[in-house]
């Protein structure tokens, strides 16, 4: 009954590109007479059926030559944008999208992994380094992006983080007036739809667009996080309210087990109801027109349907691109480093810090045993756990496996209201239990052998804890290849260039190790997988030195890429955008998006993402004269 993995990776691998994916891998598991599940699949067809056509009611849209706002890229930031700033009827907003549709396939949880194999991703990869990412081939991680209608918030975890109140005091404090956590709080209560039964109600947004929820589905092994991380000290609480260190079940932006985008959140409401609002899928955008006499952006060249179009905006152009995306476009239009675009034969127009700044949040996932059951991707072809999902619950509502999340300020445990400098988040699942993600990640094959072969020789069970750093202090840089806006930027993550980086990452290790040590690990028996790495083998075992080739081999991106246009005041050299996100020196240009956050937050971005979308609407408004 049950097809091999090799089969199931290259049923899902392929397909992807026709959106049927999750129906094709359920087939692929099953023999034709299994009428139970070939039921259930159909069901699940039928119901994505509603999204398609939604989706496709923008199909055949022929651009205007002018609109009012022009936003580039759908993604977090960018839907959320042009759902606000279309409220004004008399605008005429225009929304670009260098990636395709979103589908219901894609919004299943717990194929979160497979997406960074389809089309849907940008499937960037950094520039290969001898201090880093050493396990992953050619010692280049891979920096999935979302090139989908919903962009990032599509293909990412579903993991909902707001981060630390310091982190918003922070940014206001490096000269950026109006971002204090007391001045973005409303943005994140305004766009929370959230049904987080014990959330704090003086923190809590319960009637917004996106959707923040609990999965109705636990496995025994986050039971046992998270009991472990009371015991080691924690407490069970909100870490979304008004304390963050904790522990808690994951809040996801999820709902009934489907993903809840940007794009569904945003757009799908609105979809034959607002007709100042165009969306073009498919279009990619090569540059920002940009006056070099008055310094004034006036349109957008775009790539679409197999020609280039010009087209003009009467008032801005907001750039939504992305944290690489951004500062390459930027670039491509004259804004950026002026010895650096000369460089690639592109005449400067703003001489600005484009692209530095870069960073990133980095886990090296450590696995453990255990005789309690996990999740293995082809038990998902049980019709019961199909009939489940139909009816929107159980696992497969699971973001990917990511169950639970504990927050820690490892130096100074004894504070409560710390600020957290590692987060550990429990995946109930290992590297080998899924096809896709030794290969999301780009692993070595001796790697993966060596680690990870006997888990799935022998089906253990086994599930992963990722000890993430939250206030990296490395800072990477995005440049361009060319001046050609089909070439790839480069990408140097410039991970462990400060010590500190490297530091943290192995006390966060250490911290996810000794749980184990917890009545709650103890009851399912959890062990650490002792198995080395062949190149870390000068090493003694378990020592320090041991630990910090560990990192420096496990790499592991957690997608949050920010900073590439730097929000600071004039007077900060390295500042790309004011605290109302315009451009500086450059009229009727802004960014809003992970671009503009002069540090990166203690969390995952994509909350804090909608929440700059949300509160550049209302600037944008403000500086337009319209307050609804």
């Amino acid at each position: 009954m049950m097809a091999s993995k090799t089969n199931l990776h290259l049923s899902l691998g392929l397909g992807l590109g026709l959106g049927l994916v999750f129906a094709c891998s359920l087939l692929s598991l099953v023999s034709a007479q299994d009428n139970n599940v070939l039921f259930e699949t159909i069901n699940f067809l039928r119901r994505g059926q509603a999204d398609v056509d939604l989706e496709n009611y923008d199909n055949g849209l022929v651009l205007d030559t002018e609109y009012d706002f022009i936003v580039v890229g759908a993604g977090t930031a960018g839907c959320a944008l042009a759902a606000r700033l279309s409220e004004n009827p008399k605008w005429k907003v225009l929304l670009l999208e260098a990636g395709g549709p979103e589908r219901l396939v894609m919004d299943v949880p717990i194929v979160a992994h497979f997406l960074q194999l389809g089309e849907m991703n940008w499937k960037y990869r950094t520039q290969p380094s001898d201090h880093a990412c050493l396990a992953m081939n050619n010692n280049r991680c891979n920096w999935p992006r979302g090139k989908v209608m919903g962009g990032s918030s599509v293909l990412n975890y579903m993991m909902y983080t707001r981060g630390n109140r310091r982190d918003y005091d922070r940014w206001q404090a490096l000269g950026n007036p109006g971002w204090s956590y007391k001045d973005v709080l409303p943005y994140f209560k305004k766009y929370e739809g959230s049904s987080v039964p014990d959330a704090e109600e003086d923190y809590v947004g319960r009637n917004g667009p996106v959707k923040v929820s609990y999965v109705n589905w636990r496995s025994k092994i986050s039971e046992a996080f998270v009991d472990a991380a009371q015991q080691d000290g924690l407490k069970y609480r909100d870490y979304n309210g008004r304390i963050q260190n904790g522990v808690a079940f994951l809040h996801t932006t999820t709902r009934n087990s489907t993903r809840w985008s940007s794009n569904r959140a945003y757009l799908y409401p609105l979809k034959g109801k607002r007709t100042n609002l165009h969306v073009k899928k498919n279009a990619l955008v090569t540059k920002v027109l940009i006056d070099p006499q008055t310094k004034t952006a006036y349109g957008i060249m775009v790539q679409t349907e197999g020609r280039v179009q010009k087209v003009l905006a009467r008032r801005e152009v907001v750039v939504s691109a992305g944290a690489i995306n951004t500062p390459q476009l930027l670039m491509l239009s004259g804004v950026g480093p002026a010895k650096h675009l000369r460089e690639v034969g592109i005449k400067p127009i703003a001489d600005l810090a484009v692209g530095y700044n870069l960073q990133d949040h980095t886990a090296p996932a450590v696995t453990f045993t255990t005789n309690a059951t996990s999740l293995k991707f082809e038990d998902f072809a049980d019709p019961t756990l199909i009939n489940r999902f139909n009816r929107m619950e159980g696992p497969y509502g699971s973001p990917g496996g990511c169950e639970a999340i504990a927050f820690w300020d490892l130096d100074h445990e004894r504070d409560e209201d710390g600020w957290p400098d590692i987060e550990l988040f429990l995946v109930g699942g290992s590297m080998s239990s899924n096809p896709a993600i030794s290969r999301a990640f780009g692993l070595k094959k001796s790697i993966y052998d060596a680690l990870f072969a006997e888990i799935e020789d022998k089906s253990l069970n086994a599930f992963m804890i990722f000890p993430m750093i939250l206030r990296p202090k490395s800072r990477g840089r995005i440049m361009l290849k060319s001046s050609d806006p089909f070439k790839y930027p480069l990408i140097h993550a410039n991970y462990f260039a400060h010590p500190y980086d490297v530091d943290i990452s192995v006390r966060g290790l250490l911290k996810a190790v000794s749980l184990m040590e917890q009545r709650g690990m103890k009851a399912i028996n959890a062990q650490l997988w002792e198995r080395k790495i062949p190149t870390c083998k000068q090493h003694p075992y378990k020592s320090w030195a041991y630990w910090v080739c560990y990192v420096r081999h496990f790499t592991f991106t957690i997608y949050h890429y920010s900073g590439t246009a730097k929000m600071g005041p004039k007077s900060d050299r390295a500042a790309v955008v004011d605290a109302r996100l315009r451009v500086h020196g450059i009229r009727n240009l802004r960014v809003a998006d992970a671009s503009i956050m002069p540090e990166i937050m203690s969390g995952h971005p994509n909350g804090p993402v909608f929440m700059i979308a949300e509160k550049a609407a209302d600037m944008i408004k403000q500086d337009h004269g319209f307050i609804p």
